[in-house]
Parts: C-alpha cells; sequence; structure tokens
C-alpha cells in the first residue's frame, strides 16, 4: 500500500523542530506546494486537509507545518512574531528544496497569506501563490487583542483569550507587525496570484483582498467565498475552495512529473486503495484510489454528514461501472453498433428460503438487483449475447466467486 502523507520534523526559524505533514499523491508529486497556516491556528485545519487532498488527486504534494510554538511544533509562542513567521516559511521552502523539489506553489491563510505573500519574493521557484482571508498588513492581526494593548505596552506582555486558548502577546510582537510592509513589492512579484476572501468575513474585511488585488500585477484572480466564515468552518465552503484553489494551480505549474524522487522511491506500480478517518467525524472518511480522492460517508438519517456515497454505493458502483465497461469493450471487439449502456443496482438482503437459485437455505443472504439498458441498432441474438457477457465482468466474478480477505493490524 502506498503511504498517502508523511510525518516530517525539520529545524525553524528560531532553531526549534517544527512539526509538518507532506501530504503525497499517489505515485510521483508533479510539484510541490507549501500551505502556511493563521494566526494561532495550525496545520490541521479542515481547509487545509481539504486543500491537500484536492492538490494531491492532480499530483501536487503539499506540505503544511505548525509554526513556532503552535500545534506539535517546539518552542514558545510568545516569543515568535510575524518575522519568525517569515522564517519558518522559508525553511519550509528550503526543507522541500533540499529533501524533495523547491515548491511551487505557496498558499496562506489569513495571517498566513500575508505571510507567503512576504516570503514569496524570497522564493524564486514558486509560480503561484495563493491567499484565503488575508490582511493587507501584518499589524491587522493586533485587532485580536485591542483590549490588552494598553496592558502591553506598559507591562511588556499580556495574556489574551484568542479562540478558546491563552497567548502570552509580548510588546516585541506589535512592534514587530507594525514594522511589516508588503503590499509596495506586489507589483514585481512576478507571480501568478489568486485572492480568495468571503465578503462577509467579520475577522478580515473584504477591503483587504480589495487592497491586495490593486497593488498586484496580472496575472492576478480574486475568488469570492460567498458566506464562508473566516476559518471555513462550514465543510462545503472548505471543499469549494480547495477543488477551485487546485484547478487554478494547475496552469501556472511544471507539467512534466519527474522522473524520480524521495517522495516516490517505493512505491508500487499499482497503489491500491487507502480509506483514511477524520478525526471530527462519525463516518466522513476519504478515500484515495490511485491519484483520485473521494468521500465515503452515511446518510444523515443514519448519523452521517451525507458528504460522499455510503460504502455499498460505492460497491454497486464498481459492479455497475465494470458491466457497462465490459459490455462497451465486448461490442467494440465485434465491431456491433452498440451506442450506450445504462446499469441500475441496488442492495438488500433476503430470506434464503425465498431465492430458488441460492445455495443457502437458512438464514437471509445479500441479493443485488442490476438492470441493463442498451442502445443501439442490435438484433436479438447480440443483445442476449451481451447479457451473458454482463457475467463475466471481472468485478462480478470476483462478488460470486469465494473471496478471502486477508487482514492484519499495524502501528
Amino acid at each position: 500500500m502506498t503511504e498517502s502523507y508523511r510525518k516530517i520534523e525539520f529545524p525553524g526559524s528560531k532553531g526549534e523542530s517544527l512539526a509538518a505533514r507532506l501530504d503525497l499523491p499517489q505515485g510521483s508529486p508533479r510539484a510541490f506546494a507549501l500551505f502556511a497556516h493563521c494566526f494561532t491556528c495550525g496545520k490541521d485545519l479542515r481547509a487545509a486537509r481539504l486543500i491537500a487532498a484536492s492538490l494531491a488527486a492532480r499530483g501536487i504534494a503539499l506540505l503544511r507545518f505548525d509554526f513556532t510554538g503552535l500545534g506539535h511544533s517546539d518552542g514558545e509562542f510568545a516569543n515568535t512574531n510575524f518575522s519568525s513567521n517569515l522564517g519558518d516559511i522559508l525553511a519550509a521552502a528550503d526543507y522541500l528544496r533540499k529533501k524533495y523539489a523547491a515548491p511551487q506553489l505557496l498558499v496562506g491563510h489569513s495571517l498566513g497569506g500575508a505571510a507567503v505573500l512576504a516570503a514569496a519574493k524570497e522564493i524564486s521557484e514558486a509560480r503561484a501563490v495563493a491567499t484565503i482571508g488575508a490582511p493587507a498588513d501584518a499589524a491587522h492581526v493586533a485587532h485580536n487583542f485591542q483590549s490588552a494593548r494598553e496592558e502591553i505596552e506598559r507591562e511588556g506582555a499580556a495574556s489574551v483569550t484568542l479562540a478558546g486558548r491563552d497567548f502570552l502577546i509580548k510588546k516585541q510582537f506589535l512592534d514587530d507587525i507594525e514594522s511589516q510592509e508588503f503590499l509596495s513589492g506586489l507589483g514585481s512579484l512576478k507571480k501568478a496570484l489568486l485572492i480568495a476572501h468571503a465578503p462577509r468575513d467579520e475577522i478580515v474585511g473584504i477591503e483587504n483582498a480589495g487592497r491586495i488585488f490593486a497593488a498586484a500585477k496580472h496575472p492576478k484572480s480574486f475568488l469570492s467565498l460567498d458566506d464562508a466564515d473566516h476559518l471555513l468552518s462550514r465543510e462545503q465552503d472548505a471543499a469549494y475552495l480547495a477543488s477551485v484553489l487546485a484547478a487554478w494551480a494547475e496552469r501556472y505549474l511544471d507539467s512534466e512529473v519527474p522522473e524520480r524522487s524521495e517522495a516516490s522511491e517505493g512505491l508500487p506500480a499499482d497503489p491500491g486503495v487507502r480509506v483514511e478517518s477524520r478525526p471530527d467525524a462519525r463516518f466522513t472518511h476519504d478515500v484515495l484510489a490511485g491519484r483520485h480522492r473521494l468521500v465515503a460517508d452515511e446518510p444523515r438519517a443514519v448519523g452521517g454528514d451525507d458528504l460522499g456515497p455510503a460504502p455499498y454505493d460505492y460497491l454497486l458502483a464498481g459492479l455497475g461501472a465494470c458491466t457497462a465497461m465490459t459490455l462497451k469493450m465486448y461490442a467494440d471487439r465485434k465491431n456491433w453498433p452498440l451506442e450506450r449502456v445504462e446499469v441500475d443496482l441496488g442492495h438488500d438482503r433476503i430470506h434464503a428460503r425465498d431465492c430458488a437459485s441460492c445455495e443457502t437455505k437458512e438464514g437471509r443472504v445479500d441479493r443485488i438487483r442490476r438492470k441493463i439498458r442498451i442502445a443501439g441498432t442490435l438484433d436479438e441474438e447480440q443483445r442476449n449475447r451481451l447479457l451473458e457477457i454482463a457475467d463475466r465482468c471481472p468485478v462480478h466474478k470476483t462478488l460470486t466467486s469465494e473471496i478471502v480477505i486477508d487482514t492484519v493490524l499495524e502501528e
């Protein structure tokens, strides 16, 4: 089985060990990207996870990390500032550059967006930059602790509660963010820019997106996130952003897949399928099939979030797809005028005694109902032959033969 991510550690700007995750596509990555999270957030934000999944589906590996003093990274948050965040981003880019390949895409959320704009000029290999709800100046973040500003100025530090957690903010942090200015450099950035922002963002107003857009040169794009909140806490908002960002980025990245990279060493020719649970969901799981990312879930009626097909839906889809492909391939080989195939499937369980063709005579048996419709100027003999061929599709044969499932438990 191919690994879909790697846990990474690398030294940050202050020498502390930073915790990171490298989300990998199946097979050799065509490019690498770097993600910077929002102020006091972390690498595991839902939007970051979905962006990683969308990029991986397009062959792009994403490194997301916790800034010094946050998440699982070492160090004291109180000793960090915007400048140290820039240093952490550059350290992350350098890690990718030395270990794999330099990032071609930089993505930043909120203050992380401002940070990647400031750091972009130092990462020459980057071809595209995307910001999400980013402020037009680093000092914007100070409004989060405006009530404690006087104490910070007077005492040199103050404890501030942000998102339900207490953080020590020092005066050096205020001095540092107020000294930062990156808008003037956007005109000479010479990188594609995507500015994603919600018009109703109550944390970072939409006017910030306007200032960034006005300061930048083309190619530049603006993506409205409609009524999403600042943290993209609704799954559909984060998923929409992730899909658009990934599609946009493809235009600006190298199209050639590297012949070999450390990220692809030891990957088998057939990567198989991996299913990963989500820590904040009951039934929602991510499904990795080759380069493709899917979602499996259950309907809301049984406690799921209905974000994807249920497991049995995927089972039926596999049989239906295999049936249609097999019929089309057979007809093509025979030069028969088969124009279209439609397969409807359903699954239930029936009493064995009600199944005349079943070997089992007690209890219940699983039944799959399959209805096939074919279009084309086919005669009766051809139609009957295609009905026979339907039972010969590989998935059908697998489901109706003896199956052995070997299961092992790994750390």
